[in-house]
């Protein structure tokens, strides 16, 4: 508490949590977490652990995988959870929830969800980042693709995921994303 002309205020850390899957961590994930970090005082990424959902890389890979990607930017953090965002966004104190948006089609598909947690969490905003032009066309899904096919996508992503995307998908091989019809 301080007290700014006599009256007695909170100080109150704007905290923002960014949730994805993050399968893997793509350069655009990044660009939008270091735009975060400039917004806010803090920034948890949040790694969705969805044990429902096929990923390439394990829960705990996606975590340490992003977690050392973000290393750089001293307010953010990166932690994994399997609840409803909003629950998880309440439980990191976070006001804010940061959604990154492509194109058209991912706005159609965000605007329904951010309805929906403004149904759920009154008190919780989304906020929309605009991918950078040179991510527009980038994708967890089409970096897999290009990966399983021996692509260099070192271009695309932070180099501990390269890396990791290199040794592993030689020996398990990669899921390609949009060609697999049961996706």
């Amino acid at each position: 508490m301080h007290a700014k002309g006599g009256i007695a205020t909170a100080m109150t850390e704007r905290i923002a949590i960014y949730p994805g899957s993050f399968d893997p961590p793509t350069n655009g994930h990044l660009d939008i977490v270091g735009r975060a970090a400039a917004m806010f005082d803090r920034v948890v990424v949040a790694v969705g652990l969805n044990r429902a959902k096929r990923t390439f890389f394990s829960d705990d890979d996606r975590v340490a995988l992003m977690r050392e990607a973000c290393a750089r930017w001293t307010n953010v953090e990166v932690r994994g959870f399997d609840t409803l965002t909003v629950d998880f966004a309440r439980a990191a104190g976070a006001r804010w929830i940061i959604r990154g948006i492509r194109a058209l089609s991912d706005f159609e598909f965000e605007f329904e969800m951010a309805n929906m947690n403004r149904r759920l969490a009154p008190g919780i905003e989304m906020v929309f980042l605009m991918t950078a032009p040179e991510y527009l066309f980038l994708s967890a899904s089409r970096v897999k693709e290009l990966a399983a096919f021996g692509a260099d996508v070192s271009d695309m992503v932070p180099p501990n995921v390269a890396a990791r995307l290199r040794a592993d998908g030689k020996k398990s091989g990669l899921r390609t994303g949009a060609t697999e019809p049961t996706d």
